[in-house]
């Protein structure tokens, strides 16, 4: 039995091009993934498209949050990234070379609909184009419909805060899934809600930049309505495609025993995983995160008929999954929300700890909890250090080992009765990332920003193998 090595040894070992120098004994074996097992990368409008200003689109709240000085690394902006919006035709075909079934892929807002809410067709055009690209590239195409770049007239008029907003979101569903629901077969209405919600208008580190609890609490309620709109429209628009929406989950551990600890734990639970878990599959909101939030859930904020309409049936669920959370009681008094901290687990260069056994633990718990849906993974990923080596090669070993023990844990976890069903990696392309511009590299493939050279790194390669051996091994 030949699988593929996440600890290669030597530089020569991983540098080398060779099938058979990655063919060994490793951790996960493709063999323990089903026939129809969905395997992918992802990536995100605005994280990679530029094209800021070309095609008919208009400002969204990351092109204002980049504008202002301090908010991003290095003054990083989006405005030209890795460039997709021309060059999408090579990274379909990088793609296509690492043998990826799937690709994962957002719309900018702000690209497809007008401020009047007319249809750009220029930008709506582009999406057009590339999910023909990749069907042509014998590519699945999963369309993600926010991935956090709200119009910038929008958050002029309320942003997620106003009520107004989830219905504009249902609009944008109703005409991307009419255009391209002959065509695409997997629609996700939001990706990581509480990453908008809260590190949009919570603690500000995120664009609009806001710093209200309140804003941040109906917001997230307002994304949790917008994902329910938004399914209903998809249903009428693209009426074969599958639906499912996207949460960034977290297995919640406390750092030392004892009731305050406890609390906390299921404090940052609730409000992290359960008050968007619940009403999007259960109907309701948790009593507990209610009773936590007090005042900050406006007596006008959830409004009759809301839950119901939130919770939709779906055909499946989104986990993104990088690292878990541990926790302690608060130091500051009058506190009981607790603290984050660390294991002393290894970390990556972004300060997360690498923990495979959180993605097993957090399959696991949906499956046992909630009702059953197949589970996808829609990001899973890593940052480091990446360095060029002299021949243009990108070495990165630890990325290669968190990509094979983050695939053993989805194996572990389909053993315990989770339905695993797919996987995508973050992401496809080093690429704009967020707050902390262009610092951070996540990507299977590095790019140069300056010239916009793409190279495959060794974890890409290793990952591409694992792909094509899988599929080889389990077609007819």
């Amino acid at each position: 039995m030949t699988t593929l090595d996440p600890r290669p040894a030597t530089l020569d070992a991983l540098g080398a091009r060779d099938e058979t120098d990655l063919l060994v004994d490793a951790a996960v074996r493709p063999e323990e993934f089903p026939p129809d097992f969905v395997w992918g990368a992802a990536t995100a409008s605005y994280q990679i498209e530029g094209a800021a200003t070309l095609g008919g689109r208009t400002p969204s709240i990351w092109d204002t949050f980049c504008a202002e000085p301090g908010r991003v690394v290095g003054g990083d902006t989006g405005d030209v990234a890795c460039d997709h919006y021309h060059r999408y035709g090579e990274d379909v075909g990088l793609m296509r070379t690492l043998g990826l079934a799937a690709y994962r892929f957002s719309v900018s807002w702000s690209r497809v609909l007008t401020p009047s809410g007319e249809v750009n067709a220029d930008g709506l055009g582009f999406y057009d184009r590339l999910v023909d690209e990749v069907l042509a590239a014998g590519i699945d195409p999963w369309v993600t419909l926010y991935h956090w770049d709200l119009p910038q007239h929008l958050e002029d008029a309320g942003g997620w805060p106003a009520r107004d907003t989830a219905a504009r979101l249902a609009e944008l569903a109703a005409v991307v899934g009419g255009r391209l629901g002959d065509r695409v077969g997997h629609f996700i209405t939001l990706n990581e809600p509480w990453c908008a919600a809260f590190l949009g208008y919570g603690n500000g580190i995120h664009a609009p930049g806001r710093h209200s609890a309140a804003d941040a609490v109906a917001a997230s309620h307002h994304l949790n309505l917008a994902h329910g709109l938004s399914v209903q429209a998809l249903r009428a628009a693209a009426p074969d495609a599958l639906v499912g929406t996207t949460l960034n989950l977290y297995p919640v551990t406390a750092a030392f025993p004892g009731a305050d600890s406890e609390d906390a734990v299921r404090r940052i639970d609730g409000l992290q995983n359960r008050w968007f878990l619940d009403p999007a599959l259960l109907g309701s909101y948790p009593d507990d995160v209610l009773a936590d939030l007090g005042a900050l859930v406006a007596p006008t904020l959830i409004q009759d008929g809301d839950l119901g309409t939130i919770h939709q049936p779906l055909d499946f669920l989104g986990i993104n999954y990088y690292t878990r959370h541990v926790v302690r009681p608060s130091a500051y008094p009058g506190t009981n929300a607790g603290e984050f901290t660390h294991r002393g687990l290894p970390t990556a260069a972004n300060g997360w700890e690498v923990d495979p056994e959180g993605l097993t633990e957090i399959l696991v718990r949906v499956a046992r909890d909630y009702p059953a849906l197949p589970l996808f993974i829609t990001e899973n990923g890593s940052a480091w250090d990446d360095t060029v080596e002299a021949d243009g090669s990108v070495v990165d070993a630890d990325r290669l080992a968190y990509l094979a023990a983050h695939l053993a844990a989805c194996a572990r976890a389909r053993e315990q009765g989770a339905d695993v069903a797919g996987y995508f990696a973050w992401s496809l392309l080093d690429n704009f990332e967020w707050a902390e511009g262009y610092a951070m590299r996540f990507g299977l493939v590095h790019v140069d920003f300056a010239t916009q050279r793409r190279t495959v790194k060794a974890s890409g390669e290793w990952y591409g193998r694992f792909v094509r051996a899988a599929r080889d091994i389990l077609s007819p």
